[in-house]
């Protein structure tokens, strides 16, 4: 049986991802840069930072600003972000995923968080859901971020957990590699041409039940 479940936020837990992007959208626009949300799609699961870069390149900017200058567009995208989820709630919490939580603490197994968002620990707590995490990988202290394996592998060391003994769930093509760079046994939420059709999928939330997340281990 496995011992620990790795979560992302994002897609999986809730969806801020419409928040993400009307808050990069407006900070775009202050710069004459246009985005939609086909190019928002690329951003998802990956870092604030590594967000900015691809914005910039994207408009043909990424060498009109000094670090200092980087800083305060990415330290303003995450204000008016902050400022749009005040709203969120319990209501906001993703079909099946307080039941699974439920079910995975009454089995002992331990629960991470393995999010990109620094404002991951303040959605939780919007959600209530705090007390169902034994860590929150902390995005700020991994050396590179997704699909980079970092903040996989940080997660399961925070809750005391072998890779080799964990599944990772994940909405996000690059959430999916950084799992598999991490050697957890990844689930996708989500489609196969997205996510790729050699793993474990679910097309929502509500199928990440206990039962199906031990048919996935049992059969990997």
């Amino acid at each position: 049986m496995f011992q620990a479940v790795l979560f992302d936020l994002d897609g999986v837990i809730t969806d801020t991802a419409e928040y993400h992007f009307l808050a990069w959208e407006k900070l775009a626009q202050e710069i004459g840069i246009k985005i939609d949300r086909e190019f928002n799609e690329n951003l998802k699961g990956v870092s604030r930072e590594e967000s900015l870069r691809r914005i910039l390149e994207h408009g043909g900017k990424e060498n009109d600003y000094t670090a200092e200058e980087f800083a305060a567009m990415a330290k303003l995208k995450n204000d008016n972000y902050v400022e749009m989820i005040q709203a969120v709630s319990p209501k906001d919490i993703y079909p099946g995923i307080l039941q699974l939580l439920q079910d995975l603490r009454g089995q002992g197994i331990k629960i991470a968080l393995a999010s990109a968002s620094k404002n991951g620990p303040f959605l939780l707590d919007q959600m209530q859901l705090t007390d169902y995490f034994d860590a929150i990988a902390d995005p700020a202290k991994v050396a590179a971020s997704k699909p980079a394996p970092d903040i996989f592998i940080a997660a399961a060391e925070g809750v005391g957990v072998d890779v080799s003994q964990a599944i990772g769930i994940e909405d996000a093509y690059s959430g999916i590699a950084a799992i598999k760079a991490a050697k957890v046994l990844p689930i996708g939420v989500g489609k196969a041409e997205v996510l790729g059709t050699d793993i474990a999928l679910v097309s929502d939330t509500s199928q990440l039940t206990l039962d199906f997340l031990t048919k996935v281990w049992e059969n990997k």
